[in-house]
Formats: C-alpha cells, sequence, structure tokens
C-alpha cells in the first residue's frame, strides 16, 4: 500500500512540475503578444490612445480563429473564448484603456455585456440614459458605448432605435449575453430572507422559482436590479436578483445561480462608435430606410425591400418606428447578412437608396460570437 501510494504522489508531483513549465511558457507567449501590440501602437505613430489602433474587426477574426481551433475541448468554447478576449484586452490596454459608456447603473446586465465583449482591462463608465452614452460617446468622453437594442421575451429597446434618427454615430458590434439571474443576499441561506428587491422585468423573469423556493417573500420591484442589489446590501432579511456582476460590485453573496424560469432569455446589445468598419468575413450590416410616403398605398414597403430579395439579401431583421417628421410617417430598421461595402450587399443597398426618400447605413460590423 505504501508503494503504491508513494507512485501516485510522485505521479502526481510529475503532472503539477509538468503544468508549472506549461504556465512558465504561457506566461512568456503573452508578454510577448503584449510586447507586438506595442508594437502596433508604434508603428501607427504613437497615437497614444487605444481607440486609434482597436480594430473590432480584427478581433472577431482572432477569435473566429479561437473558436476554430478549439474543436471540442477539454474547455468549452465560451470558456476559451473568454480567456482570449481577456488576453487581448489586457494587451491593448498597456498604453490607456478603453473607455467604454454603457447604461448603468454599475451591476446591470449592460455592464457584463461591457465586460463579454471588451475584457476587463477597461474603464468602464455607467450612465443614467441611453441618450447619455450616445451624447458621451459623440464628443469623445468615451471610446465607445454598449447599449441595450433587444430582449427575446420583451422585444425592441425603442428608445435606442430613436436615437439613430438624428446620431451620426456608428454600429461597431454586437452581443448576445444569456440572462442569468441570480439571488444573492449579505448572508447565506434563504431562511432569513423577508423580501427580494429587484426590477419588474427581472421578478416576472423568476417568478415561478420564487413561487416554490421562497413562497412567503415579498417581492418589491426596484427602479433597477443595481438599485436592488444596494438595498440587500444595506438591509438584513433582504435579497436581491441580478447578474453576477452586482455581487461583486455590491459585496454580496450569491446564494442561488440561475433562478429565471427560462433559460433561453436572451439580450442584444449594441457597441456604438463614431466610424464604419471594415470587413471582418462574418459581418451584418443596419439601415434605416423610409420612403416618401409610408403611409400611402398596399406594397409601399415590398416595393422599397424589393432589391434585397433581387440580390440574394437575407434580411434578418425589421422594425418600424415613427420617422417625428408628420404624423403617421415610419422609417425602418433593416438587419442583413454581409458587409454594406460587399457584394452582393453593397448592389442592393445601392438600390434600395434610390428608391428610399431616407436611406442611412447605420452600421456594418461583426456578428456576435460566443
Amino acid at each position: 500500500m505504501a508503494k503504491a501510494e508513494g507512485k501516485t504522489a510522485a505521479g502526481l508531483d510529475e503532472i503539477r512540475q509538468r503544468i508549472n513549465e506549461i504556465d512558465e511558457r504561457l506566461q512568456d507567449l503573452i508578454s510577448e503578444r503584449a510586447r507586438f501590440a506595442q508594437q502596433v501602437g508604434v508603428a501607427k505613430g504613437e497615437l497614444g490612445s487605444a481607440v486609434d489602433y482597436y480594430r473590432p474587426e480584427r478581433e472577431a477574426e482572432v477569435l473566429r480563429a479561437v473558436l476554430a481551433r478549439n474543436k471540442g475541448g477539454p474547455l468549452r468554447d465560451e470558456e476559451m473564448l473568454r480567456l482570449f478576449r481577456e488576453i487581448m484586452s489586457a494587451c491593448l490596454a498597456q498604453q490607456e484603456p478603453l473607455k467604454i459608456g454603457f447604461l448603468g447603473p454599475e451591476g446591470t446586465f449592460t455592464q457584463t455585456a461591457v465586460f463579454k465583449h471588451f475584457g476587463h482591462s477597461v474603464r468602464a463608465l455607467p450612465f443614467h440614459t441611453i441618450d447619455e452614452v450616445f451624447q458621451e460617446v459623440e464628443c469623445g468622453a468615451a471610446d465607445f458605448g454598449v447599449v441595450p437594442i433587444e430582449n427575446s421575451t420583451e422585444g425592441s429597446v425603442n428608445n435606442t432605435l430613436d436615437m439613430f434618427l438624428t446620431s451620426p454615430l456608428k454600429i461597431a458590434g454586437e452581443i448576445e449575453l444569456r440572462i442569468e439571474q441570480h439571488l444573492m443576499s449579505r448572508r447565506k441561506g434563504l431562511d432569513a430572507i423577508e423580501r427580494v428587491c429587484a426590477h419588474e422585468q427581472s421578478l416576472a423573469q423568476c417568478r415561478g422559482w420564487l413561487r416554490e423556493n421562497l413562497p412567503h417573500a415579498e417581492l418589491i420591484g426596484m427602479s433597477s436590479n443595481a438599485a436592488g442589489a444596494r438595498r440587500a446590501r444595506d438591509e438584513d432579511g433582504t435579497a436581491a436578483i441580478g447578474p453576477e456582476v452586482a455581487a461583486d460590485v455590491y459585496e454580496l453573496v450569491l446564494l442561488v445561480n440561475n433562478i429565471e424560469d427560462r433559460p433561453d432569455n436572451a439580450t442584444r446589445f449594441l457597441v456604438i462608435g463614431r466610424e464604419l468598419l471594415s470587413a471582418s468575413g462574418q459581418d451584418k450590416t443596419t439601415v434605416l430606410v423610409s420612403t416618401a410616403d409610408t403611409a400611402g398605398g398596399a406594397g409601399v414597403l415590398h416595393q422599397l425591400l424589393q432589391p434585397l430579395a433581387i440580390h440574394g439579401v437575407s434580411m434578418t431583421r425589421i422594425e418600424s418606428r415613427p420617422s417625428r417628421r408628420k404624423n403617421w410617417d415610419y422609417v425602418f430598421f433593416i438587419d442583413v447578412d454581409g458587409h454594406a461595402e460587399s457584394a452582393p450587399v453593397a448592389d442592393a443597398l445601392a438600390e434600395l437608396e434610390h428608391s428610399a426618400s431616407l436611406f442611412k447605413v447605420l452600421g456594418a460590423y461583426p456578428k456576435a460570437i460566443g
């Protein structure tokens, strides 16, 4: 028995030594990557700011290559993506981190979307409203912004759509985030919970779990999940619902993970910036269009969209909003597969622009990854 235990210990020691050697090589390679990232800044003339040489389309190409190489494990695709995002984020932030505005406050799902897309080596700047996020990116106080655009169960975020009617900003990316609702409090255990504070939407998305597991707890709607987390931090007997980042920000204990009733609930966010991006190879284009009379005769919308069908361009989403020009006049937000400057999308959009009274490319950007 002693000999067997000795062999086992020796085997473990050898494995740990191999892991140490791999760790050393990994650290050397990450440092080498960071030095090359520094050379990118030098090659571009020491521009001094990360936004000057951050290329979302290039990052998308790198992450797709990570997925292609992973081939099923042993780490899951999302874990491998997260590791590489953090490496790229840290390398990019050597001179100055990107400044990312988002719809706050801290501890919201939008902040989670920021970290998913950009990694944690950024300055995440919370703002009170979607309008404010747009304004801060426009004036250069933030390099990019992250705002919600649609939820799989609640539909579109109209305020975000309406901002594009007047804003010069472009869509620079999209983020798809599964909404994972966690129960959190100051102390461990469900027995002491008297009330649960969260945004009404989160309470509704967890109603079945709450009814079954906390039937006597009072459910209190808040202005945001972050407000609920603040109250849970300050009150005994109060729990909150929200993303994992809220527990980190407000120093709460995660009591139960994933209490949402529907595991397929997801929110899509847009990254907004000041430039139209080059093609990455797997892109989406969003355009804003209208005709002279959207309230006119039958078939107006069909005629407007006909160039997409003629050129075989796939339309993945369409939303209408009041144009603010006159009563009962509408504009259409359209997502299509492909990049605005690549065939056949470019040909279809040229014909669509010719027949539209209003035409604006809002962005051509990499599709969400992971």
